[in-house]
């Protein structure tokens, strides 16, 4: 096993440093009695401004961008070299664990902290954003950070209202921002390398591998639609089993389906019936119809494409063998996000490194690297998280988990930049 630059007593004290911060920053709430920072929000520019701080204190030249994005830059040898860029998000769900997001962007200012306290530069700079909205909670609408940086905000995002009908236009003009300018938060091309991000597993894989860090392979695709069963309700003590178009028999039919043939299918693809309604919902009325959605996800977009056809297939076979009628109508998909090879083998060889083997993984949650990935290489460092609760104040990390990874994060950083 190769040897680590950062030694464990450093990543300690770094780590412990990252969880201080992440506490600091989960001060920084629109409630008291739960962490909630949404985007262009008074906690936002506190957030930004306390970033900002410690970027600073690490050697960095910091700014916020036209979409409220908070940078910092960490000079090359060579000044004006291509990036680095490492990041993550600042912003929250309602009532929300102190690390999704946050525990990348401090992680990442740790790595160049232990550059500045030696006095060292890479061939290449690295730069650390705090993305200033991933989730979405505010206005509906996801990764208005990262979109900023890539230029692919669609016109329409600027009048978005939120829930009290502020525009985005308006809020931002709130935090001194100007949304005629927000093209100038996008990045060319050719300034940044590659596009790193450390994040809390939000499910149990590491945990079950017993391993603090594991790569991600890929940022999970995923289809969303609306479906039902259409039969006829009849009354249910006088209509025989025999004589019934039960659509909610139909239904129940067809979810031990879908369980049973995406488990059968590929152990990464996941597939979930999330509502379901009755029509017309009585104790004593054989229900005629039934409404209920459909979420079918996957690291790749063709095995994903294969199982919801299998899915829909069979529910028209039940649909057609119990005289009823089956609709779907997709109303979300968005393409699975591959991460470069390259990066991931940097990863994963770090990761080897302080762990000792490293695990590859794909991420069922959306991240700002699927943003970032429409123009960079992108790659995903996963840190275990307990029980993989996540958007939950129960979320948690432990501090030796985060250092290693902080010391993986260095590795793969160096590596990349020397290469």
């Amino acid at each position: 096993m190769s040897k680590s630059l950062m030694t464990a007593s450093e990543a300690q004290s770094a780590a412990a440093r990252v969880m201080a911060r992440c506490d600091a920053l989960a001060e920084i709430s629109e409630s008291e009695d739960g962490l909630t920072r949404v985007y262009l929000s008074p906690e936002q520019v506190r957030a930004n401004a306390r970033v900002a701080e410690w970027m600073q204190v690490a050697g960095m030249t910091t700014w916020q961008d036209a979409v409220g994005n908070i940078c910092g830059r960490y000079e090359s040898a060579e000044p004006g070299a291509q990036a680095l860029l490492l990041g993550s998000h600042l912003d929250t769900v309602r009532n929300a664990g102190r690390y999704d997001g946050m525990l990348g962007v401090l992680s990442a200012i740790e790595t160049v902290q232990w550059l500045h306290d030696r006095q060292l530069r890479l061939p290449l700079a690295i730069e650390i954003v705090g993305f200033g909205d991933e989730e979405g909670t505010r206005f509906g609408i996801t990764l208005l950070g990262s979109r900023g940086i890539t230029g692919t905000w669609p016109e329409s995002w600027v009048t978005h209202p939120d829930g009290n009908g502020i525009t985005v236009a308006e809020a931002m003009q709130d935090l001194g921002l100007d949304a005629a300018n927000i093209l100038q938060a996008a990045r060319d091309v050719n300034d940044i390398a590659a596009y790193l991000e450390l994040h809390i597993e939000q499910g149990p894989c590491l945990e079950q591998e017993d391993l603090a860090l594991g790569v991600v392979t890929a940022i999970n695709g995923a289809r969303r639609l609306n479906c039902s069963f259409i039969g006829e309700a009849g009354h249910a003590g006088t209509v025989p089993m025999t004589h019934r178009k039960d659509a909610l028999a139909a239904a129940a039919e067809w979810m031990v389906f879908v369980e049973h043939t995406t488990a059968e299918q590929d152990p990464q693809l996941v597939a979930t019936v999330g509502t379901l309604s009755c029509l017309p919902g009585a104790v004593n009325v054989i229900p005629g119809e039934v409404q209920f959605s459909l979420d079918v996800r996957g690291p790749q977009d063709e095995p994903l494409e294969r199982l919801l056809s299998a899915l829909l297939t069979q529910a028209e076979a039940i649909a057609l063998r119990r005289g009823l009628t089956f609709t779907a109508s997709e109303y979300y998909r968005i393409a699975a996000t591959a991460c470069d090879a390259r990066l991931q083998q940097a990863l994963s060889h770090a990761v080897e490194t302080v762990q000792g083997r490293s695990v590859s993984l794909p991420s069922g949650a959306g991240h700002d690297a699927i943003a970032i990935a429409d123009r960079w290489p992108v790659g995903m460092l996963f840190v275990r998280n307990y029980r993989g609760i996540s958007h939950h104040p129960a979320e948690s990390v432990q501090v030796a988990d985060v250092a290693l990874g902080v010391q993986a994060y260095l590795q793969a950083v160096n590596d990349l930049a020397q290469a």
